[in-house]
Parts: C-alpha cells; structure tokens; sequence
C-alpha cells in the first residue's frame, strides 16, 4: 500500500519531540519522492477513514507496552488523535459493535527492552526481540433494548475518540464535534439523534447489504477456520482457497430472508428472498406460546417432540415408507397437520413441540428456497447467517438437512463463526481504505481472553479489560460439571452496569448456554506473521498429529491438562515470589483455564478447529493474561548454569572422536537431553531421583540403536557422502530448539557447532515467548554468549551472527583449527507455545529461511505434536525423546522414552524406519 499522500500531511501524537517530529516529516517526503522504498508502509499497514478525516498509520512504529506479551502493540508515531476505532450494526434486537484497540502503556517497554539488550549483549539490530502487533479488533454484543449500556461502553473506552489512549485526558469538546462513526441497520436511523446527544456524534449510515457482504467476503478470506457445515450436532471446518471462493450464495435470515449471490468484492445481486424467516418464527412463537423472547423460543424447541403436531409420512401411511418416491416414515408431510384432525385447543398442545414444529417448518423451507436458487445459478456452496442461527444447533442441523434432501448431496450448508457480526464488520470496513482487504489468512490470529464475549461460551456483556476486574469476576466462578455458573455481580443503583455480567431472567443463576456456540475473541491482525517458505505443500499441510476428533483423544488430553495443572500454579506462583497476589492471580488463571476446557469439552469445536498445539497454546495465552509471564524462569536459570558447567569436558569428549562417531554421538546427545520436559509428568517425577547432569548421563547410556524411528544412516550419507562422492555441506541450517538447560546446551548447541565446523550457516529457532520451559530467542543469545567462552568455533560464529558484544571473549577451546566465519544467528519463531504452526511464523525466521537447505526439528511438541507429517522443500530432521506413553503407542507403536530420528530429503518421499 502507498504512503502518505500530499493530500495527507503528517499528524503526530501527543508526547513526540521535535526532533522525531523532524524525522518523521523527512521520512514521509522522502518516501512521498520514492527516496526511501523499504521504510514505506507494507500492505495493509494503513487503516483509512472515509472522506477527509485522517488515516490510522502505522508507520515508523515502535514497539510500546508490555513485550512479555505474545502480541505486542506499537506507539504509532503518525497516529491521529481522532480517528475512529468503531463501526455498529444496529437490529431490532442485537446490537453488534465491532472496535479497534491500542494498547496504552508508552514507557514502561521502552526502558525494559533496552535493559535487556544490554544484559543479553544482542548487536544483530535485524533481529526484533518480539513480532508487532498491528492491532486488534473486538467483538461486543448487546440487546438493542439496552442500548444506553452500549453508549456507555463505547464512552467509557472512549471508541468515538479514538480510544483511551488517544487523547490522554483532554475533554475539549471542539475535537470531537465533526466525529462520524459508521453503522448500518435500521438502528443507524432511529438512534442516530441518540447517538449525537449522549456521544456528540454523527452516524454516517452505510447499506445494509453492502456490509454484509463486505463483512462475509472479509472473513472467508482472511479466517482459516471461518466456515463450518453442521450436520447431526458435528461441526466440520472447511478450508475455503481464496481463489475458489467466488462465486457462492448468502442467505441472511433476519426478520425476513435475503438470499444475495455474491461473484467478489463488491459485486453481488438480491437474487430472492421470502417474507418467512425469523420475525415468522418470533411472531408465530410468541403468539401461540407466548413466549417473552426470541432465545427463550429457541430453548423450548430443544425440549420439544415435533412429532404431537406435525403429520409425517408415516401417519398417512400406516408407519411404512413411501418408498416410491423417495420418503421415509419420518419425513414431515404437513407441518402442524396432526392439528386439524386432533379435538384439541391451543393449551393442550405442550408449548416445546410448538417450538419445535415451527423452526422445523421455516428452516426447512428457507433450506429448500436456498437450495433451488443455488441450483438457479450453478452454485454448491450457501452460506447462512442472521440473527435467525444464532449459533443454534438445531436450527443449523434443521437447515443442512433441507439442502443436503433436496440437493440429493449434492450442495452443502455453511455457516460462519462470526456471522453475527457481518454487518458491523462490514460497516467498519466501509471506512475508505480500511487497510483490512491486504491481510492474508496467516496475519490474523483469535484469542480468547477470559471475559471477552462468550468466552467460556456462556458468557454475556462487554468485555472485561482490567486484570483485578477479571480476577474478582473469576474468583466468583462456581464449577459444576461442565456448567458454568457465576453469583454474577449485579448492577449497583444508579450505575450503567458496565464491565458486570446480567444473570439471564430465563436461566436463573446459570450464565445462558443459548449463545455458546457463537464463540468469538479478539482478532490480532499481525502484520509481521508470514508462511514458512520452506513447507513443500500448504494447501495439505496440518500442523497437528494428533486428531483430536476423536473423543478419546480428546478426553485423554483433556485429562492430562487438568491433572498438569496444579503443579503449574504452584510453579508460577512461586516464579513471582509466591506474594499473596501471586497467589490470587493463581487461583483466578488456573479458574480461568478450566473454564476453557469445560467449555471445550462441552463443543470441541466451540473456538474453532481444535487440535493439541491449540490446547498448549490457549495455556499459555491463559497464564499471559494473568500476568504470568514465565513460570519456569528459575528452573530454566538454574538447569541452565549447571549445563553450562558441564559443557567444556563435553566438547573435549567430542573433539577426541572421528567426524562419523562424532556425529553419532552428537545425535544421541540430542536425543538424550530431550528428557529434559517440564511439560512430561513422567520426566517431572525423574527430576526428583537425581541431578540434571546425573538423570543427562543415565540417559545417554541408554541411547542404543536401532531407535524406534531410525533414519541416521540416511543423515550420515547426506553429511558424509557414500564411496568416493562427498557431498556438498549444506549452506544454512534451521535449528528448531525445544528445552532449556541440559537440552539446548548439551544437545542442539553441540549439534550447531559441528555444523558450524562443516561450514554450514546455522540458525537457532526458539520462541518469541516462554512456553514451559523451552529456551526463548531472547535468552539464547546469552547462552550462547557463555558458551562461547568455552570455544573457538562458536565464539566465532556468534561474531559473524552478531550475538556477541564483546569480540575479545578469550576462547579456552584447546583447539585451534581454522574455524570459518559462517554464522551463529538467532530468531524467534513468532509464537509462545511447545508446538508450532508453520502456517504463521515471524517474518525475521521467514527471511532467513529462504536460503536454508536443512530443517532440524527437535522435541515432542515441534517435532513429534506438530509437524510429525509436515513436508519440506528442502531436507528435514525430525528428532524427539518420547515422553508420554500413549502418544509413543500412537504414533511410533513403541513405549514411553523411544526416540524418533527421521530425516527425509528434499522434495522424496518420508523415509522413515520404524520397525
């Protein structure tokens, strides 16, 4: 995307000095005259607003805020004060606010990123200590009739303004008298004088189906796991390629229905259309069992048997199919037929099958009516939405039968996670060059945050932002079964209510379960995530071994979470000193992810495709957001020194051996400090029978071949060559790294500097952020830097990768052969968890992969979890201690604490042996 036009003069936030002032007005002319091209924005790096109003520009941005965090945010030097943040979709009775946020801490980073740098002694200014973070976008629902809470909330955060952040407590009204905040439905007209009282601003009103095709077109595109088919209660995800997306068929059931034929962006047609949708359902419903609202409608069809009202084939026919044409027993013949023969009144009739009759009747005819338009125009795919679904299961099952009937199998039924929220997606998007169409699928991440909407899945209301707010909240969660309940604190005399949480009239003390289906988080637009370069298929890639589909796998794993973590709170509570604090914030994390596995257990497919790296990752977004940022920080000091301590007689040993033995015994060291896994309860119950160095040693003397997985012979010829051939060394080696301690230090760093011997460039690959206790990119240039002083060759390499400050470490490395200066280099991997998916990766690990010729993934999560199956274009590694006994029967048929070494070559088939 283009940089600021001369139509756009530069706008600077509050707090920036003249000098930088300077600068940046240098930058924008020169980058304005073509002076500088790398510093000029990248696509999607600029959210415009409509009209003349200035442009959220994220230019020349800095890192701000709390980097601990696995997303970190910017200070947005050219930022304006007032730009809108905020689009609605006002109905009849949701309204759906969509937000952007900014974080607001502007120092406290700054002053402890630059502290780090010097403690660690990183001088490779290439190499960013975390990924930026674009922003983020919120979704928040409330009920039309309580829109005084939703001006509320939009004051409170000041979303018409700009966010909190933005004006750093100026209240000069005159800024915000030209304030336009879009929106579409009918609400846009009936509050917009609402909206100009309480808020002092103008609502610019945007068709209604222009944004909700904007809004489908949008998430299809760039969600992964956006689209789902539902049938019998199962949820599918289907992965939908940009390119195959169009043409398709939306139907958006509302109070009537509009089925709209969508060719691309921005280009669509009203093709049909019935007056019988949800207002029939509602209508009908309330009169005949008078119900006071459209959910509680809804939760008495779940409790209803159609069959007292409705006439099916059946009953015509004595109980036997119409087999002729095609009808079984119990297909609807007349809907509320039974009615006209039964001597009964309206009250004989239980108010549940009443329900139930009625959604069956107007979902399987909008079903059929959708079917015979996509038939119409040659389309197979048909997306439904409006607030008619609502997440509801049965609704979804009712409607996909009625296609998959009619189409004979032949079309499918799609819905949207966040079909909720089209129209307001939509309508924030309607801002003039939002800078939302240049994002791809891997550069948006979902998170979810403890009291965000319908996190936990039953859970109403705005979303809960400040830590000691979300803790009181958790404090007050009560555990049955996999129910969630809460003595929810309710709203004090005179106040709006903001930031509690409603009890549900119709639900008593229980947090309603009628919208558990429409999870939605936080969207992280990440600009800095990019595919890994070197994966041989995409389109086939899955980064998960494990099918979690299956319910006793998930169970199993489920299980293994649970009992995992009491252990975990203790660990991180002591890693912040065990305060009281600590302990609270403990109590209220380990709340917290219960209620995301109850909720799991509940749907699996509740937050998206699940699959294990996803659990292990929601873990460790769990314990961020209750500001546990390391739990294993003083184990990993600790195992680390004494490594380290180990480390010079280790390498004397290997230098004393021929490169083949060598090699070998490289490999088996590997292997061997893989034990070293905090996230393994079985190696956690070894750590209490002995030292790191001594349980190092017992399991380097169990390291006999053949291993269960065993491809070294294949990975000694690829090093060495066969006969009188010698291959070429490879040029740049990734090394995945997995454990602290004995682990990297013993293992991966003696593995890197044989390699570095050989002359190949080696790249150590760790996390962005901790995750148990694997080694953090930001940790690792410390180490390396103490191990350094113990040889020749690594000390160099670190040079050449400018992990070192001091070039004059004095090498004690009784060798003195000629080293060469191929580098040492470290980068992060863009992600804070024991697995990896390589669909989203750090675009500094991208760019170093695309002249490596050599992937080594090492550990159970990024190796054996993740990317067991993965195919590379360039030659693979896999190596893993299994650590957990059904995964080794599972995967490897072998037991607890076989290893896995499996090379595959570039672009061959796997050539693993594993008998």
């Amino acid at each position: 995307m283009a940089g600021l036009t001369k139509g756009h003069p530069p706008i600077i936030v509050d707090g920036i000095n003249e000098q930088t002032k300077q600068k940046l007005n240098k930058d924008i002319v020169e980058r304005e005259s073509g002076g500088e091209r790398e510093m000029a924005p990248t696509a999607g790096s600029l959210i415009h607003r409509s009209g003349s109003r200035p442009q959220l520009d994220l230019s020349k941005a800095a890192i701000q805020g709390n980097f601990e965090e696995r997303d970190p945010t910017i200070l947005l030097p050219n930022q304006s004060d007032d730009i809108s943040h905020l689009a609605l979709d006002i109905g009849g009775s949701l309204i759906k606010l969509v937000y952007f946020s900014r974080h607001e801490d502007l120092s406290v980073n700054d002053r402890r990123k630059k502290s780090l740098k010097e403690t660690i002694g990183v001088s490779n200014c290439n190499r960013r200590s975390y990924p930026i973070l674009g922003g983020r976008l919120h979704f928040v629902k409330f009920e039309t009739t309580k829109i005084n809470e939703c001006l509320d909330f939009i004051s409170s955060k000041q979303l018409h303004r700009g966010g909190m952040d933005a004006h750093h407590g100026d209240s000069d009204a005159s800024n915000n008298e030209s304030a336009v905040i879009k929106a579409t439905g009918g609400g846009a007209y009936k509050f917009a004088d609402l909206f100009k009282e309480r808020l002092g601003v103008s609502i610019d009103k945007e068709d209604e189906m222009n944004c909700l095709v904007a809004g489908a077109n949008f998430l299809l595109k760039a969600i992964r796991h956006e689209a789902f088919t539902h049938m019998e209660g199962q949820k599918e995800f289907v992965q939908i390629e940009m390119n195959d997306l169009f043409p398709y068929l939306l139907v958006n059931i509302g109070s009537g229905v509009s089925i709209i034929k969508v060719d691309g962006d921005g280009k669509f047609q009203r093709v049909s259309g019935t007056n019988v949708g949800g207002g029939t359902y509602w209508g009908l419903g309330k009169l005949l069992t008078r119900c006071k609202s459209f959910d509680e409608l809804l939760e008495l069809s779940q409790r209803g048997d159609n069959r007292t009202i409705d006439m099916l084939v059946g009953d015509i026919y004595g109980g036997m199919d119409y087999s002729k044409i095609g009808l079984s027993a119990s297909t609807i013949a007349s809907s509320f037929g039974k009615a006209i023969s039964e001597n009964k009144n309206l009250e004989d009739y239980r108010p549940e099958d009443i329900s139930l009759s009625l959604l069956r009747m107007i979902s399987y005819n909008i079903g059929q009516i959708s079917y015979l338009n996509a038939l119409r125009f040659g389309l197979k795919r048909i997306f439904f939405g409006g607030f008619f679904i609502r997440g509801h299961a049965y609704t979804m099952d009712t409607i996909s039968f009625a296609v998959q009937f009619w189409s004979k199998g032949q079309a499918q039924a799609m819905f949207l996670r966040h079909e909720g929220f089209l129209g307001a997606l939509g309508a924030f998007m309607s801002y003039q060059k939002h800078g939302l169409d240049d994002l791809m699928v891997h550069q948006l991440v979902e998170r979810f945050p403890m009291g965000a909407p319908y996190t936990g899945g039953k859970i109403h209301g705005p979303p809960l932002g400040d830590l000691n707010e979300k803790i009181s909240w958790m404090e007050k969660f009560v555990q049955k079964g996999t129910e969630i309940t809460a003595p929810v604190p309710m709203v004090p005399p005179g106040t709006t209510g903001l930031g509690g949480f409603e009890v549900p009239s119709s639900k008593g003390d229980t947090l309603r379960s009628d919208a558990s289906n429409l999870n939605v988080g936080v969207l992280h637009l990440v600009p800095t995530l990019e595919v890994f370069p070197l994966l041989a298929d995409l389109k086939t890639y899955e980064p998960n071994t494990i099918d979690l589909a299956d319910r006793g796998e998930l169970e199993y794993w489920f299980t293994v979470l649970s009992e995992q973590l009491p252990d975990l709170v203790d660990m991180a509570v002591a890693s912040e000193g065990g305060t009281d604090d600590a302990k609270r914030r403990g109590v209220a994390f380990a709340r917290a992810f219960s209620a995301h596995l109850a909720r799991l257990m509940e749907e699996p497919a509740a937050y998206g495709k699940l699959g294990l790296a996803y659990l292990l990752e929601l873990r460790e977004e769990c314990l961020r957001e209750f500001q546990f940022f390391d739990a294993y920080r003083i184990i990993k000091q600790r195992e680390n020194e004494a490594s380290l301590a180990v480390l010079p007689d280790l390498l004397m040993e290997l230098d004393s051996m021929n490169e083949e033995t060598r090699l070998l015994v490289l490999i088996e060291g590997v292997l061997a400090a893989n034990i070293f896994d905090w996230g393994s309860r079985a190696c956690v119950e070894l750590y209490h029978k002995g030292t790191i160095i001594e349980i190092y040693r017992m399991s380097r003397k169990k390291m006999h071949r053949p291993w269960r997985v065993d491809d070294f012979d294949l990975f000694k010829e690829r090093i060495f060559g066969s006969g009188h051939e010698k291959p070429y060394p490879h040029k740049r080696a990734l090394l995945f790294v997995d454990n602290s301690g004995a682990d990297i230090v013993l293992g991966m760093l003696p593995l890197a500097r044989e390699l570095l011997r050989r002359g190949t460039e080696v790249v150590l690959v760790a996390n962005s952020h901790p995750a148990l206790n694997d080694v953090t990119a930001m940790e690792l240039p410390d180490i390396v830097a103490e191990a350094a002083k113990h040889c020749d060759i690594l000390r160099r390499a670190a040079e050449a990768g400018g992990l070192l400050v001091d070039a004059m470490i004095n090498a004690q490395d009784g060798s003195k052969e000629n080293s060469s200066s191929v580098p040492l280099m470290v980068v992060e991997n863009g992600c804070g968890s024991p697995c990896i998916d390589l669909r989203q990766v750090s675009s500094e690990l991208a760019a170093v992969a695309k002249d490596a010729d050599l992937v080594i993934l090492e550990g159970m999560g990024r190796a054996l979890h993740t990317n067991f199956n993965a195919k590379f274009k360039c030659d693979a590694l896999k190596l893993a201690m299994v650590k957990n006994q059904r995964l080794a029967e599972k995967l490897i048929k072998g037991n607890i604490y076989d290893c896995v070494c499996r090379y595959e070559p570039a672009s061959s088939k796997p050539q693993a042996s594993i008998f």
